[in-house]
């Protein structure tokens, strides 16, 4: 795959990107609080028959006892990273990208491979650990079923993130980072590759330079698919690292956790929320990407008039 002659400026990929998180986010979010609850129950969300409950009956249940918007819960927190996020996410890989390609300007397969790991992993240190600790602290507490915690401890982000920190340090904000790190680096690295691959084969076989908006919205969501697929576990222990406020060194919390799991719930519990993780992330992705490309085209374009307006002053 060769990179373009003329490169999009890195305020371009910001832009594109910040609007594309915002829709994203907006959409999905609501998934992502199903998805959470389901990994955070012990034992299994269940009715008051005793019948373990599957994500649509988890998300009516959250409606009928919090009401619609509890559905929402932390989306503060992920709307507040997701510029930075996105930002971060595509303009470090097409600088990652850019570094990799050789003398003739052609970035390999398992270059766009490596970029999107590198991607993923610099976009985890820099904003999702810290966000993520405080969107799952939020969306854990208030009638959350059988993990509920009886009080409301955390009004909002900003809140939440001061409270945090206050009473344990602002490492806590980085508690399952490890974790955070390997699963947006694989996240990225099966998503940038896999949709970089089938867009370049889909130009290919129109013979088009720029793609319909649908095509990058079913690409962007077959490629979105692969990471969760791919490490729901990493997720799932990550989760349940995030919501505890108990001290102790990370590999130490990973260990204990993940054979806590193991002895009391089994193998299967490691996979709780896939469903609706799959549900919220390859639609994300779809969303993403499509927006994405659509915004980059558009902020180019208008760039480039701008230049020659500027030009004819």
């Amino acid at each position: 795959m060769s990179l373009n002659t003329k490169q999009t400026p890195l305020l371009n990929h910001l832009l594109a990107g910040g609007a594309a998180g915002l829709m994203e986010a907006c959409i999905c979010h609501p998934l992502d609080t199903i998805k959470v609850r389901m990994q955070l129950s012990k034992s299994g969300i269940k009715t008051v028959n005793g019948q373990r409950l599957g994500f649509l009956g988890v998300g009516t249940k959250i409606i009928r006892n919090e009401s619609l918007w509890a559905l929402y819960k932390g989306l503060g927190a992920v709307v507040s990273g997701i510029v930075p996020k996105m930002a971060i996410r595509f303009t470090s890989f097409e600088l990652y990208k850019s570094w990799m390609a050789n003398s003739n300007g052609i970035v390999s397969t398992t270059s766009i491979f490596l970029a999107g790991l590198a991607a993923g992993a610099t976009e985890a240190v820099l904003v999702v650990s810290p966000m993520d600790l405080i969107k799952i602290r939020l969306q854990a507490q208030r009638h959350s079923m059988t993990d509920s915690l009886d009080i409301t401890k955390y009004r909002n982000a900003p809140h939440a993130a001061y409270t945090i920190i206050k009473e344990e340090g602002i490492r806590a904000l980085y508690k399952g980072v490890v974790l955070t790190v390997l699963r947006q680096a694989t996240n990225q690295a099966a998503n940038f590759t896999a949709y970089q691959e089938m867009k370049k084969i889909a130009q290919r076989f129109q013979n088009l330079s720029e793609l319909p908006s649908y095509q990058h919205l079913i690409l962007g969501g077959i490629s979105g698919a692969m990471g969760p697929l791919s490490n729901a576990p990493i997720d799932t222990i990550k989760t349940r690292i995030q919501k505890s406020s108990a001290p102790g060194t990370g590999f130490k919390r990973v260990k204990t956790v993940t054979m806590e799991i193991m002895k009391m719930e089994g193998f299967f519990a490691f996979y709780k929320g896939l469903t609706p993780r799959l549900l919220r992330v390859a639609p994300g992705q779809a969303i993403t990407f499509m927006v994405y490309e659509k915004m980059k085209i558009l902020i180019d374009r208008f760039t480039e008039n701008a230049q020659v307006i500027r030009q004819y002053q």
